[in-house]
């Protein structure tokens, strides 16, 4: 796998594969560096954005992409993304959900500024607090982010929250995002997926940059 230490999708694929069993070849990709736009790895992905794999010559990118192929290849059982169309419906809602919407919003407050002249803006972390209140709402009727037990939805999700929590964000405010936070961080599937120290690095990352930009 193609990944950089800290990122927080490269973290959901990581603790996918490692629930799977998986034993990746990695390789570390400094972005700091302009090494994703070496052409080696432009090759294997032309968006030269991370994770990325090469799967004995099946090359992907995109996490939550990669996070469906590998359970639908070399899972056990379905049970992490389920094979029934329903099921599997909600599953991808909520896929989509954090790609297009939760990430992306963390994504558009915290990441933009400290990569251009932009300051934080009250208008975009509005639009954080109302993807939490969205996010409290589809949890109002499940234990898990895609029904009544534990898929990749939950992977992906709990990591975007985590990403939130690395700056204090106030989870205890959406009391069924708190609730079902601490489950999955609970859970057996989370916890033995989640083995690396990817967050710590990313926490310690974003704090970094955080005093960087509002020092200035």
């Amino acid at each position: 796998m193609y990944t950089e230490i800290g990122s927080p999708p490269c973290r959901a694929v990581a603790i996918t594969a490692n629930l799977l069993g998986i034993k990746f070849n990695l390789k570390h990709i400094d972005l700091m560096k302009g090494e994703h736009l070496a052409p080696s790895f432009i090759k294997i992905n032309p968006q030269h954005s991370l994770p990325a794999i090469d799967d004995n010559g099946f090359a992907l990118s995109e996490s939550r992409a990669i996070m469906c192929y590998l359970v639908n290849k070399y899972g056990k059982d379905d049970s992490m993304y389920p094979k029934d169309p329903q099921k599997r419906a909600v599953v991808d809602k909520m896929l989509n959900f954090d790609i297009g919407t939760f990430y992306a919003r963390f994504a558009d407050y915290y990441y933009v500024p400290f990569f251009s002249d932009e300051d934080f803006s009250p208008a975009k972390f509005k639009k954080i607090e109302d993807a939490f209140t969205i996010l409290n709402a589809f949890l109002a009727n499940s234990e898990y982010a895609a029904g009544n037990s534990f898929t990749i939805a939950d992977i992906t999700l709990a990591v975007t929250t985590t990403c939130y929590e690395a700056d204090n964000f106030d989870i205890s405010k959406y009391a069924n995002v708190a609730k079902w936070l601490a489950k999955v961080k609970a859970s057996p599937e989370f916890k033995k997926g989640d083995v690396d120290n990817h967050h710590e690095m990313f926490k310690k990352w974003l704090a970094d940059m955080l005093n960087t930009k509002r020092n200035k």
